[in-house]
């Protein structure tokens, strides 16, 4: 069997990508982090934010640094995973708030350096069914990884404190050694690589067949759609917290326990996308616009039925992870192999922005329509999202249809 289509060195393509979520590890510490460094609430949810800022913007320089420096992928991902594991440990050995800020920041550099490569490299090496496999299972890694590396912080916090937490990012080093044994250099394999387009790209407008030589228009569209799916899915992360304490009061505590459940249905998703993709093909956004819209519309008209509410906000995760793994499935045939990691890199600010920009799109949606900003007011933006998807979801429909009959 060929080296790179083994069980074990998909795992370790697989394994940086565990680490990508891994900012969210210390949230469990944030209470102690700010009593000890005597610090303000914003600032200490700064030291959990902060990595956002810088993952956007080395998503777009990490592809420039590759062609000035002339660097592999494989080598850029190792870069960034030593530099998430060095920058990582810092807060281990300092108590200087701004010293612990900036280790956050260079964190978040490191993530930006190598995530788009982590995926690019899942594109150009695998075609067809593999490749969608790959992506769906790439995407419940993320969900994993947050999910584990919370775990982890949050036993080294119980036994040595608010320090202790931040040695979660050691798991970068085995991570680092694993990836670096397992997966081939770009070179060994670079002969056996053709993108070429395949019935998902020509259902966008691309024609079949056809060898890529420049990016898609295809690929901005995208861009616009990654930022819209994730707006709704923070928004709704966000806002149910409030909406829980406005239904059951506000002594309720027990929010946190249904955001950690959202990940089981988002790593769900994931992990059954490859199976689902090669039974409905470009169908699955479909089913994925589908079943987002419908958990709006359940979480946004729920009222006073907390459990309503509850069903659905767990349902939206399975959906997300259906839609999102499709975007980047897409891409190989939306543009040459060699602008992978910057289509790649496009694609994760469209989600990144959409997570950053999503607290302020729902307020201005409660002001739109004369909604207060609190208690069951919370809810507004979310029956205007599921119809924004049922639009879009017709419209593609409809696209796809008309280039269909020429």
């Amino acid at each position: 069997m060929d080296k790179k289509h083994s069980i074990i060195t998909k795992l370790a393509f697989l394994s940086v990508s565990l680490m990508v979520t891994s900012a969210y590890a210390i949230q469990g510490s944030l209470p102690q982090l700010k009593a000890a460094l005597n610090i303000s609430q914003t600032q200490s949810e700064y030291l959990v934010t902060t990595p956002s800022f810088a993952v956007m913007i080395f998503v777009v320089l990490s592809p420039l640094i590759q062609q000035w420096f002339h660097i592999s992928d494989k080598k850029i991902i190792m870069a960034g995973v030593t530099i998430v594991g060095l920058a990582g440990i810092v807060p281990m050995f300092v108590d200087n708030y701004t010293t612990i800020l900036i280790s956050r920041l260079v964190l978040g550099a490191g993530y930006g350096l190598y995530n788009s490569q982590a995926i690019s490299m899942i594109s150009v090496w695998y075609q067809g069914s593999e490749r969608s496999q790959m992506l769906g299972w790439r995407a419940a890694a993320e969900q994993i990884g947050q999910a584990f590396t919370l775990t982890v912080a949050g036993l080294f916090l119980s036994f040595a404190g608010w320090h202790g937490s931040f040695g979660v990012y050691f798991l970068a080093f085995l991570v680092l050694a694993f990836f670096a044994m397992r997966v081939p250099d770009d070179a060994a394999v670079e002969d056996e690589v053709e993108t070429a387009s395949d019935e998902l790209g020509s259902e966008l407008g691309e024609t079949k067949g056809e060898k890529i030589t420049k990016i898609s228009p295809v690929v901005y569209l995208l861009v616009l759609f990654a930022f819209l799916l994730v707006v709704d899915y923070v928004g709704m992360e966000n806002r149910f917290p409030g909406l829980a304490v406005a239904i059951n009061g506000e002594h309720y505590t027990g929010s946190s326990m249904f955001l950690s459940l959202m990940l089981i249905g988002a790593t769900l998703g994931g992990i059954s996308y490859g199976a689902i993709q090669k039974r409905l093909g470009f169908g699955t956004v479909y089913l994925g616009l589908g079943l987002m819209a419908l958990s709006n519309f359940l979480f946004g008209f729920a009222g006073n039925n907390f459990a309503l509410m509850v069903i659905g906000l767990l349902l939206i995760g399975f959906p997300l992870q259906l839609v999102s793994p499709l975007i980047f499935n897409l891409l190989p045939d939306l543009a040459p192999s060699n602008r992978q990691p910057l289509v790649t890199s496009l694609c994760l600010i469209g989600f990144n922005f959409g997570a950053f920009f999503s607290p302020s799109i729902a307020e201005w949606t409660n002001k739109i329509l004369g909604q207060d900003i609190s208690g069951m007011g919370l809810a507004a933006p979310f029956p205007v999202y599921g119809v924004a998807l049922i639009i879009i979801a017709i419209i593609i429909f409809f696209a796809t249809r008309r280039k269909a009959t020429k």
